[in-house]
């Protein structure tokens, strides 16, 4: 079916969050695959892989095993959720409303939003860094503030150049860029891979098992579930007739793949060099361990692979954005999000001193609620039998998901309880010293092993699926769900997107 101008590579989409109509649908599971391999082939997976061996002890095997579960696991959660985008046709939070309605979703909105800002900030800073560092290799000209300025400019226009134009020209970009920046990874890999220290490689102690959990734990946040709310922005233009397994395969094999690969050489690399793992400029630190020739496809690579995962996140920080009820077009959304996400990089060059810490930190604190939000919307999506495309994009008392007041209590109370509970295990710091949040069971075993965003995943589902059985308006709700075929028109003048 040929596409609309919606969704015409080179095209502006003018769509917002509104659902898409069946009959502008096309496309194959395997997009998931390019969208995700795109996200994940920086090299911000080379100092998580050092951090498993650096700070959690692990030998390589380990981190391997770790890499491996961590990786296709959270993206395969990914995946499972993105049934929700092509099922309903709307961007992940969106959808949302009609779990936690229209007005308490506005919560997991904003922890999302947040979320979004702040790994842009992480891709823009560690893009400028690399620019910075190409500059300097290749005509000599050393990093300054003002050229550390344009090196923010420069990565934030080419974002704002992709997002902008929107789904179709992403999804474009995404499979060939892939295929050129995949390839200059592999070459700068092999290199990376002679320098490590194979000696002290084969000779490391084993781990214990509680750091190999700890690990997967740090992998996952780090990697899959950053993204959880964010793959049905991606799969809503997909057909509904697309089954959900080759989603989900496609998602986990996409992002697995090149989070394997760039975790288990940090890894590797951290062995010779432990250093990395702490990095104020990974990019620098990485460059160093490359012979000088090679650093000018390396910092291109780097350029590239985060510019890949960039646009993606702003993207849908933009659906995002509009979800939260800023009246504003995407392309405007994604104009203001870029706005912030430029303040958040120059604050982490010219200003903060370690990159690396507040970086695990920030995870470490979103990864709570996000993950809480994982445990409500799964539980709904495997009981949704379909989404009301008008009642998403209605806002007032006459939309189906007003529930009482406009939220669903029984999911905004699950959310909550696993939200303090999670919180009960969770320290956030950056380093002995730095400690940010501390909850009074973080030394706990469970908390010492890492477990707490299992607690706070499971509690919220376990306690959402006992909820919804005794909320009224919920089982009303579930009650008037009939299958449909085709996704009602939005209402013009409910919301503008």
């Amino acid at each position: 079916m040929a596409a609309s101008e919606n969704d015409r590579v080179g095209s502006v989409e003018t769509r917002g969050i509104e659902p898409v109509p069946d009959t502008e649908r096309h496309g194959h599971a395997g997009q998931m695959f390019w969208t995700w391999f795109a996200a994940n082939i920086s090299i911000l997976g080379l100092p998580l892989g050092a951090a498993l061996v650096s700070f959690r002890g692990l030998n390589i095997w380990q981190a391997a095993v770790v890499a491996v579960l961590g990786s296709f696991g959270s993206f395969a959660l990914v995946g499972a959720l993105s049934i929700a985008g092509k099922r309903g046709g709307a961007p992940a939070l969106t959808l949302s409303r009609a779990v936690f309605g229209v007005r308490g979703n506005a919560g997991p909105t904003l922890v999302t939003w947040m979320s979004r800002l702040g790994w842009e900030t992480i891709n823009t800073t560690t893009a400028a860094f690399a620019l910075l560092a190409l500059l300097d290799v290749a005509f000599g000209i050393r990093r300054n503030t003002v050229l550390t300025v344009v090196c923010l400019l420069v990565f934030i226009g080419c974002t704002l150049l992709i997002s902008g134009l929107g789904h179709a020209t992403i999804m474009w970009i995404n499979r060939w860029a892939s295929y050129v920046f995949g390839l200059l990874n592999v070459v700068v890999i092999g290199f990376l891979a002679a320098t490590v220290d194979w000696g002290k490689v084969f000779h490391a102690p084993l781990g214990s098992v509680s750091a190999m959990v700890v690990g997967v734990g740090m992998i996952a946040a780090g990697t899959g579930i950053g993204w959880a709310n964010t793959g049905a922005d991606y799969a809503r233009y997909l057909p509904r007739r697309i089954p959900g397994g080759r989603l989900v395969a496609a998602s986990a094999f996409g992002a697995g793949i090149p989070l394997v690969v760039l975790i288990s050489l940090g890894s590797l690399l951290a062995a010779g060099e432990p250093e990395l793992a702490s990095a104020s400029d990974p990019v620098s630190a990485i460059n160093a361990m490359l012979p000088s020739w090679m650093s000018i496809p390396y910092l291109i690579a780097a350029f590239g692979g985060l510019l890949l995962s960039n646009h993606l996140s702003v993207y849908s920080a933009g659906l995002t954005m509009i979800t939260l009820g800023i009246r504003v077009r995407r392309t405007l959304a994604v104009g203001l999000d870029v706005v912030v996400t430029f303040a958040g990089g120059i604050y982490f060059i010219l200003i903060a001193k370690d990159f690396y810490g507040p970086f695990i930190t920030f995870l470490t604190l979103l990864a709570v609620p996000i993950n809480a939000w994982v445990g409500v919307f799964a539980v709904d999506l495997i009981t949704r039998r379909s989404y009301d495309g008008a009642a998403l994009m209605d806002v007032g008392r006459s939309s189906r998901y007003w529930f009482r007041g406009g939220v669903a209590w029984s999911a905004m109370a699950a959310w909550a309880v696993a939200i303090v509970v999670g919180l009960l295990f969770t320290e956030a710091s950056t380093g002995p010293t730095d400690v940010w949040f501390s909850g009074p069971l973080a030394h706990s075993w469970i908390g010492a092993n890492g477990l707490g965003w299992v607690v706070t995943l499971t509690l919220a589902a376990a306690v959402y699926a006992i909820l919804r059985r005794v909320d009224g308006t919920v089982r009303q709700e579930a009650a008037d769900q009939r299958p449909q075929q085709q996704v009602r028109p939005a209402p013009a003048t409910r919301e503008i997107s």
